[in-house]
């Protein structure tokens, strides 16, 4: 029997085996109901995108390696989303309460997904399995909720297959660009990602069980509307109590993770800032970890400050600039040379500057060094900046202290494109003294940011440090939790690179007292780094990172 609502010319689409083909008793006009379906599908995928978005976040803070997480959570969610859609098949016969089952599954798995990786990691000190299981079962469930929403909307009024297909994917993919904005600009800096994950289960679910238990209340059967009542306020719930136990959950955590002397936790825009140690004693005892890798201990951190900064000031040192730096450690290395005119600081995160500024032990460790008048600072990513007038040819000497070129987002400032920014932006006869990770443990990583800098036109002078402190040259993989001073010997790599010959690894006499280095331990230093070498490396440029 041909449908006679259909537009001329154009033939129904099948009805799926065993559903009916009366239209839905609605409790309001067709063209209403239609709109509260598009409405859904705006919301629940917006929710959906906020899950995949959260499990990435996740995934590169928790394990590292971005691109490595991204891809393994794209790729596993598109193919669960297959995978959900085929067994969606199964639940066309009773459209509604099948559509109002998926959102309340969807709700409490992306909702929970956040404490539960973090849980994941905290205590069990592995995250990726579950991240993988999280990312298939919110894709499978996710994936089922267009052809049930086909469905419905063709039981609200019939139309050609093309004509539905294309209202719910314009609903759907406005909502996921709501969501996707909704996530960085929003729930991160205002919620986290915690509360952010759990707002927007609760979301999800009041709009999917929602819409069924209003608009499609006449196609359910008493038992199966009660059922749906129970499993939606039971994931309200749910979701509430894990809201209000946020807070202690999160310390509870952190302090699996860091131990049980965590004083400052500031999550800013840019990552996650953790102090730990002693609120008074000796700033040695201080630790600074950003998104889980520790970054600074007070333990020893001077070996490798030394090492980075005063092989570079052996020459002109009038106007000196630091890339990175924003805890004031290489700057206070800077500053204690009294013929130093200027130092500037462009460091990305004003939260690290505002934590080293203000926290004592932070403060005491960089020795005031914010205070000091000779100190400027640019909030602004190093890369952009050089590339600005501002910094071309301005600087005798440059001090690049960022985080290991194996962490992606560092990926681009270890390039040969940076590299020729710096170059560019010394004086004649200006050095540039670079964190370029361990040479001994991984020796592929040190060697292609030497190759770097002279595809860029440098010469250079390759050299280490060795120390306890692992978090400068262990990556995404170092264990938390450890204290520095029991972890295991590490060591530090630097190039130092010049435009005019290559540089001398040395330091003079008027240089300030040092505690851990010398001019015959840097000739010991690279004639050990020296041993490493590989050769035949390609330098890592922006359209093709060498870093993995």
């Amino acid at each position: 029997m041909i449908d006679r609502s259909a537009p001329r010319g154009v033939l129904p689409a099948p009805e799926p085996r065993g559903v009916a083909r009366v239209p839905a008793a609605l409790p309001v006009r067709p063209r209403t109901g239609r709109l509260l379906v598009l409405a859904t599908v705006f919301v629940c995928a917006a929710c959906g995108l906020v899950y995949e978005l959260e499990l990435l976040a996740l995934g590169s803070y928790l394990i590292g390696d971005s691109v490595t997480q991204a891809s393994v959570v794209l790729s596993v969610m598109v193919f669960a989303m297959g995978v959900g859609s085929l067994l969606a098949k199964a639940l066309r016969a009773r459209p509604a309460f099948g559509f109002a089952a998926v959102e309340a599954a969807l709700a409490l798995l992306g909702g929970l997904s956040a404490m539960a990786l973090y849980a994941s990691f905290a205590w069990l000190g592995e995250s990726q399995p579950a991240l993988v299981a999280f990312a298939f079962a919110i894709g499978v469930l996710i994936g089922a909720e267009i052809p049930l929403l086909m469905v419905l909307i063709q039981r609200i009024r019939r139309q050609d297959a093309g004509g539905a297909v294309a209202d719910l994917f314009a609903a759907d993919y406005v909502g996921a660009l709501v969501g996707g904005l909704a996530f960085p600009f929003l729930l991160l800096p205002v919620l986290g990602q915690l509360t952010g994950a759990m707002l927007t289960g609760t979301v999800n679910v009041t709009a999917g069980g929602g819409l069924v238990l209003w608009l499609f209340r006449r196609d359910l059967s008493p038992r199966a509307r009660w059922l749906l009542v129970a499993v939606n306020v039971t994931v309200l719930a749910v979701l509430a109590c894990a809201t209000v136990l946020a807070d202690d959950f999160e310390r509870v955590a952190r302090r699996a993770v860091y131990g049980g002397e965590v004083r400052v936790a500031v999550q800013t825009g840019v990552q996650e800032l953790v102090l730990t140690g002693p609120p008074t004693g000796s700033p040695r005892s201080l630790d600074l970890f950003l998104d889980g890798r520790l970054r600074v201990s007070g333990y020893d951190e001077y070996r490798y400050h030394e090492a980075l900064v005063h092989p570079a000031m052996t020459g002109p040192h009038t106007r000196v600039l630091v890339l990175g730096g924003g805890d004031g450690l290489a700057a206070r290395e800077v500053l204690r040379y009294h013929d130093v005119a200027s130092v500037t600081v462009v460091e990305l995160d004003p939260g690290v500057v505002r934590l080293a500024r203000t926290d004592p032990m932070l403060s005491a460790l960089n020795a005031g060094a914010y205070e000091d008048p000779r100190l400027s600072v640019v909030t602004e990513d190093a890369f952009c900046w050089l590339r600005g007038p501002a910094a071309q040819g301005r600087f005798d000497v440059i001090v690049s202290d960022l985080p290991d070129p194996g962490i992606t987002p560092s990926t681009k400032l270890y390039s040969q494109e940076f590299y020729g920014l710096a170059a560019r932006a010394l004086r004649p006869g200006g050095r540039l003294a670079v964190h370029a990770g361990p040479p001994a443990t991984r020796p592929r990583a040190y060697w292609t940011v030497e190759a770097t800098l002279r595809a860029a036109g440098l010469r250079t002078a390759p050299y280490s440090a060795g120390g306890r402190l692992s978090g400068f040259a262990a990556g995404p993989d170092r264990a938390l939790g450890a204290s520095a001073a029991t972890a295991p010997p590490q060591d530090w790599g630097f190039v130092l690179a010049a435009r005019e010959g290559v540089p001398r690894l040395r330091v003079d006499r008027d240089t300030p007292a040092l505690r851990s280095l010398s001019t015959q331990s840097l000739a010991d230093a690279a004639r050990d780094t020296e041993r490493t070498r590989l050769t035949g490396l390609p330098p890592s440029t922006l359209p093709h990172p060498r870093y993995s």
